[in-house]
């Protein structure tokens, strides 16, 4: 079977994935539920078969960078520019409280400060994938709310990739293994980073957007739709692996600055419609593996820190997302809007504590709170975004209905 393993998994977490989807679906919960579900029942804390986790965890990636791509294709630099005063300030202010509210629940059960820190920073991120598909679900991303929630996403992006960076620097300060760690050795791994990220956005948005859309435009001459699916895969993975690899950037905000170069040429909306099938597949295999990940047993070993944390996910994360963006001037349906839809942790939290585990400053048993407060949130995260007064209802994709989406102008 290990040789099989790639197969194997992905067969168990399609079919299973589409199974308990259904059966969501029909007991009219959010189809959410389900793949997180299927993930648990072959994942290793449930008896029977155990899928590849490592294997699902990278599948998991690529539905995270098709998705961004298409997010890319469909909402323009002006549109993200044009609510900067509103979705930098606010993304900013609720992701320091919300990691000072989390560091603070990780002080209270006796954590250590590095790791109570790490703690915070991991519960003030939402999961791009989980709000993402909200707004595609009730096709809201061409709208004002849309605009101010991606471009939420992306600063909430950067601030995690900034974290990643400065983690290793903050941890051997604090335990006093390195003497000579310091407060300009850190600003210096901030200023490279940075510089490495505003160097890729610039690469992108200049060059970039000159050569994707001839590039696309080329390969449509050849009238071959598989070559022009396979350009634009090529073009998405393509793009995300060097902003990861050689940028410090991460492969979502790599795959969404693909997609910005590529916005506006005459191919754009045939592009994100032939990549819409393999993305919305390699999506589900994201709540696939957050359900393998899944430890039932930390609800009975630690129900109140439980509590507690997943408390600070969705009331505290909600409440400090919708008074920033109230005291910006939004309407109170836009502001709970974002607040609801951030009110969740997922793959950024991830990265995050995997790397706290690697440094030794994370233990286990906190891991597997936060993965617990992942899988909580997300699974409710559906039936929090239903209060939200006047939303859209969710509309059947085309994959659903067999019709096409009529492009949008």
């Amino acid at each position: 079977m290990e040789q099989h393993g790639l197969i194997t998994t992905l067969v168990a977490a399609i079919v299973l994935a589409f199974v308990f989807g259904f059966i969501a679906q029909r007991l009219r919960l959010a189809p959410i539920v389900g793949y997180l579900l299927a993930g648990f029942s072959v994942g290793p804390y449930s008896p029977g078969f155990t899928a590849n986790l490592d294997l699902a965890l990278q599948l998991s990636e690529i539905g995270v960078i098709l998705l961004m791509f298409g997010i890319g294709l469909k909402i323009s630099l002006d549109d993200i520019w044009a609510v900067r005063w509103v979705a930098a300030p606010g993304s900013l202010l609720q992701t320091i409280f919300v990691a000072a509210l989390g560091a603070g629940v990780g002080l209270a059960l006796n954590m250590p400060l590095a790791e109570a820190m790490i703690l915070g920073v991991a519960v003030s991120v939402a999961s791009t994938i989980v709000f993402l598909r909200v707004l595609e679900d009730r096709r809201l991303l061409k709208t004002e709310d849309g605009r101010i929630s991606v471009s939420w996403l992306l600063v909430e992006d950067i601030v995690i990739i900034l974290a990643i960076v400065i983690l290793p620097a903050l941890v051997a300060a604090m335990s006093g293994e390195d003497a000579q760690i310091s407060p300009w050795r850190i600003a210096e791994a901030l200023g490279v980073t940075i510089a490495k990220i505003g160097g890729f956005v610039a690469l992108m948005l200049v060059v970039g957007g000159r050569f994707f859309p001839w590039l696309i435009i080329q390969i449509a001459h050849t009238k071959s739709r598989e070559l022009l699916s396979l350009g634009t895969l090529a073009l998405a993975l393509g793009v995300a692996f060097v902003a990861y690899f050689w940028f410090d950037a991460s492969f979502a905000l790599g795959a969404f600055l693909g997609g910005l170069a590529l916005n506006g040429s005459r191919f754009s909306h045939k592009v994100a419609e032939d990549s819409l099938p393999l993305r919305d597949t390699f999506a589900v295999l994201f709540f696939v593996a957050v359900g393998m990940v899944f430890d039932p047993g930390i609800l009975l070993r630690q129900p109140v820190a439980v509590a507690a944390l997943v408390g600070v996910v969705m009331l505290g994360k909600a409440a400090l997302g919708y008074l920033p963006m109230r005291a910006l001037g939004q309407s109170k349906r836009t502001s709970m809007l974002v607040a609801f839809g951030t009110a969740q942790i997922g793959e950024f939290s991830f990265v995050l504590a995997g790397l706290g585990r690697q440094l030794g400053v994370l233990t286990l048993e906190t891991y597997n709170l936060i993965l617990a407060a992942a899988m909580i949130s997300i699974a409710l995260n559906p039936f929090l975004i239903r209060i939200v007064p006047d939303l859209p209802p969710v509309k059947p994709s085309k994959t659903e209905t067999g019709a096409a989406e009529p492009a949008s102008t």
